[in-house]
């Protein structure tokens, strides 16, 4: 299994504050790894370096051979890396068709963009149902399905989400989980933020678990989800 990111020492701090002190993980291609852990442990401060939306003050990030650790953020898309925000960050006055058109924002085969559009409607049926209603119309699930298609327009070699179950009713998580695995096996190679820890590690075939920003455990998801100290800490053990 080839190695698609290899961070090693990432460090990254909010002013005199560091969120991130220093960690090294690795993604294989094709696989959905799960990054897990208590609120404000630094998952999300990660997610953010990884994806050039903050700066890291040390360290190195490395995507399918090359370091990108000093890109913006917007060259950062263009190599293949796109992130699906926490609390979906999708343009509510603007219809579904446009909020997918829009993920597609760095690609010019017109022909090329029409068949990703027509996979997302295929995993997505009810976004296809509702192409024309304006984004702030759809429900909290409909919402982060929308999010999750508009960064599949992008055609990512790595998708980064941040807690996609967030705030959604339970039937909805399983869906929303349902369909990350579908995506994954198509080979898209994912990385998992999540509070939901039994729900990632389910689905993750590694995972790691990161405490005030330092990870302090790694292993296969399955291994993390029968692991006491994971079940004490997250899973009401």
């Amino acid at each position: 299994m080839s190695v698609l990111l290899r961070v090693h020492d990432l460090a990254v701090s909010y002013g005199h504050i560091e969120a991130v002190k220093g960690i090294n993980f690795h993604l294989n291609s094709g696989e959905i790894t799960a990054l897990v852990g208590a609120n404000g442990a630094g998952k999300s401060t990660t997610l953010l370096a990884l994806s050039g939306l903050l700066r890291a003050t040390r360290g190195t990030i490395e995507f399918d051979g090359q370091d990108i650790s000093r890109l913006p953020a917007h060259q950062i898309v263009r190599h293949g890396v796109v992130q699906v925000a926490e609390g979906r960050a999708i343009l509510t006055t603007l219809t579904v068709a446009e909020n997918l058109a829009l993920g597609a924002y760095t690609r010019d085969d017109k022909a090329a963009i029409a068949a990703t559009l027509a996979e997302v409607y295929e995993i997505f049926p009810r976004l296809k149902d509702r192409a024309g209603q304006f984004a702030g119309n759809l429900s909290g699930g409909e919402q982060q399905m929308l999010a999750i298609g508009r960064a599949l327009m992008a055609k990512p070699k790595l998708l980064l989400l941040d807690e996609p179950s967030m705030g959604l009713a339970p039937l909805m998580v399983q869906e929303i989980f349902r369909t990350l695995v579908e995506i994954n096996r198509k080979g898209l190679t994912i990385l998992l933020v999540e509070q939901n820890v039994r729900q990632a590690l389910k689905i993750a075939r590694h995972g790691y678990v990161i405490e005030t920003g330092k990870i302090v455990l790694a292993d296969s998801g399955a291994n993390l989800l029968a692991n006491p100290e994971v079940e004490a800490a997250y899973l009401g053990g």
